[in-house]
């Protein structure tokens, strides 16, 4: 009898059949071809209108389905992402999955006094050199907003940061193309030139069109500056299931397909095969308080069925994942940071972000981040799977040991146990006994205590004195140039 060629099991979900996507990708052909987009770009209209799109005096758009395909064709399947030290740091294709800090925080958990406050530069530092020390955190990103920075220098003063306290490839936002310009400036400044920045891009943008099917002047500005450059750009409608978007499930898919879509053919005419990571965030309006709610499960069922989208598309696929809409590290938030992580995984979501998020997307606190590590380390031995091949059967092994035995001593068990089962940093698997002697500590405790002996040891490598002095020039300049820039949106 022959042995069955499975030598790995690995789980993994999908939402939608074949039959499901074609008819999700035709409603979202006949949204773009009869009711349009509205695009709010004069150049951005003129290239489309040049490309055989058909636009209003309004500013309407409306996109015939063969510049969608070949928008899909020409993106490329696979994005290469390296750290800042020319490392290859993330493969987004296929279901290779990633996962990172968000970028928008306005609130922060003080880590010494336990209350909510207004975020800060310093909580951006800190946020990236913790990120920059946990092992499963893939990238990282401002996390919070710097409160304390001048309002056109935010976005700088946070890359700058990022830059000067982790390694790790960066996920960024701008205000604008007057900004983003700066930041880029500082990217070739670390990569030794701008070639060697597009050769291997440690940065990604995140922008984003307006629900519902609006792309706005500076949203649009910043996709095609990505374009021009090659920066890899994720542009990924964010709706409200019920507000901005329709309160089915089957309609916020088509509508946030077509706007995601439509910025795709954007800026696949403006540079054909340049890198972008593409999707649809959809979150729910709860009715009866009146919030934009993440940690929902209608959030996790559109997002997976957009994963099957997007690797039928095979274009990478970006998401949210560690978020939830608890306002402290509760059970609650344990639950929500569990289920979006693993749900995300299995769906092969390449690049999900937003790690750490509380209260809505409105608050961070640095110890989630380490709790949200300690979810991911689970979810990735999950996801791991099992081997099924002779070794691993291993019968002989069962028939030395016999009915009774041990296998404790096994030499299969010596050989395989750290490579077999997972073992935790935080998750408590102590007696009650030795638990309470050792002071009854809750994950939430343990995590706090982590997040300050990594804020206490953990060292960034360094980098030259010559780069560092050119940042605080490019900071500068970028000071002197936007004290008076009003971005628009």
């Amino acid at each position: 009898m022959s042995t069955p060629r499975t030598p790995v099991c690995t789980p993994g979900y999908r939402i939608l059949s074949t039959g499901q996507i074609d008819r999700i990708h035709a409603a979202t052909l006949e949204l773009l071809e009869t009711v349009g987009v509205n695009i709010r770009h004069r150049g951005a209209r003129d290239m489309m209108a040049e490309a055989g799109c058909t636009v209003r005096n309004d500013g309407t758009v409306f996109i015939p389905g063969q510049l969608v395909a070949d928008a899909i064709q020409s993106a490329p399947s696979s994005v290469s992402i390296y750290n800042r030290l020319g490392e290859k740091a993330l493969q987004l294709e296929d279901r290779r999955i990633h996962f990172g800090l968000g970028t928008d925080l306005a609130k922060i958990y003080d880590l010494e006094t336990g209350r909510i406050r207004e975020s800060t530069l310093k909580d951006v530092q800190t946020a990236v050199r913790i990120a920059d020390a946990l092992p499963e955190i893939d990238f990282i990103a401002s996390y919070v907003i710097p409160n304390d920075s001048p309002p056109n220098l935010m976005y700088i003063d946070a890359f700058k940061s990022q830059l000067e306290h982790s390694t790790k490839a960066i996920f960024f936002t701008a205000a604008g193309l007057e900004d983003i310009r700066f930041i880029r400036e500082m990217a070739v400044a670390v990569a030794g030139g701008r070639d060697n920045l597009r050769r291997k891009p440690f940065l990604i943008h995140y922008t984003e069109p307006s629900s519902p099917l609006i792309h706005s002047a500076g949203a649009v500005e910043k996709l095609l500056f990505c374009a021009d450059h090659h920066i890899p750009v994720t542009y990924t409608p964010g709706m409200m299931s019920g507000a901005t978007g329709p309160v089915t499930l089957a309609g916020a898919l088509a509508l946030g397909n077509a706007e995601a879509l439509s910025g795709l053919v954007m800026h696949q005419l403006r540079s054909k095969g340049a890198p972008i990571i593409s999707g649809i965030g959809m979150a729910v309006m709860d009715m009866a308080r009146v919030t934009c709610i993440y940690g929902c499960p209608e959030y996790r069922l559109v997002l997976s069925a957009c994963a099957d989208l997007y690797h039928h598309y095979k274009i990478p696929v970006w998401g949210t994942a560690g978020v939830t809409d608890a306002n402290c590290l509760d059970l609650q938030a344990g639950m929500e940071w569990g289920d979006s992580l693993l749900l995300n995984a299995m769906a092969g979501v390449n690049l999900s972000h937003n790690v750490g998020y509380l209260a809505q997307g409105l608050v961070g606190h640095p110890a989630a981040l380490v709790v949200c590590d300690e979810i991911i380390s689970y979810t990735r031995r999950f996801m791991r799977g099992f081997e099924l091949d002779d070794n691993h059967l291993n019968l002989d092994t069962i028939r030395q040991v016999g009915a009774g035995g041990s296998f404790l001593s096994a030499r299969q068990t010596v050989r395989l146990f750290r490579s077999e089962h997972w073992y935790p940093n935080l998750c408590n698997r102590n007696s009650v006994g030795s638990w309470q002697n050792n002071g009854g500590k809750d994950m939430a405790d343990l995590a706090v205590e982590k997040t300050r002996d990594i804020l206490r040891n953990h060292v960034t490598e360094a980098w030259s004195e010559s780069v560092h002095n050119e940042l605080s020039r490019i900071r500068f300049r970028a000071g002197k140039h936007l004290k008076d820039v009003q971005f628009t949106p």
